[in-house]
């Protein structure tokens, strides 16, 4: 692992929370939002990660497996996600211009899958989650300072 390993990885995972960080503020934007561009409600999204593993441009063949110790390590954002499990909610209010018509559903609307609670508690993992990374960084960045000054006496 090299000197800024731990900072690249800390990155990576900063980087990854804001973005989900963006997609709940945006869930949370939409919560009443019935008619969409594509066609119906608005659809909650979700950010999928997934660790990643990358092979550094400079990796030498030649070096023995006990010293290499592979890429720079961390999380991406694979995609972002609709959440097309979850059912709409249906609220009666049959003056409403998207209100069902006809059908047994007639003065319902379909309301996005917007739960205000599970954003919230994302929103605060994901909050948790960007301090952890941005604390790691900062104990990096002791550590190197703390090393320069054993190194400069």
């Amino acid at each position: 692992m090299g000197l800024f390993s731990s900072i690249n990885i800390a990155a990576t995972g900063m980087s990854a929370e804001r973005l989900r960080t963006d997609v709940i503020a945006d869930n949370m934007a939409n919560v009443s939002t019935t008619r969409t561009d594509e066609g119906g409600p608005f659809r909650r999204s979700r950010v999928i990660m997934r660790p990643r593993a990358e092979q550094p441009f400079w990796r030498s063949p030649f070096l023995p497996d006990l010293l290499d110790k592979g890429g720079s390590e961390g999380v991406r954002v694979v995609e972002i996600q609709k959440d097309y499990a979850t059912e709409l909610r249906l609220v009666y209010d049959p003056t409403h211009p998207d209100a069902i018509q006809t059908g047994p559903r007639a003065g319902y609307v379909e309301m996005p899958n917007v739960d205000i609670v599970t954003e919230m508690v994302d929103m605060i993992a994901a909050s948790r989650a960007y301090e952890a990374n941005a604390s790691i960084i900062e104990g990096s960045k002791a550590m190197f300072q703390r090393a320069l000054e054993i190194g400069g006496r």
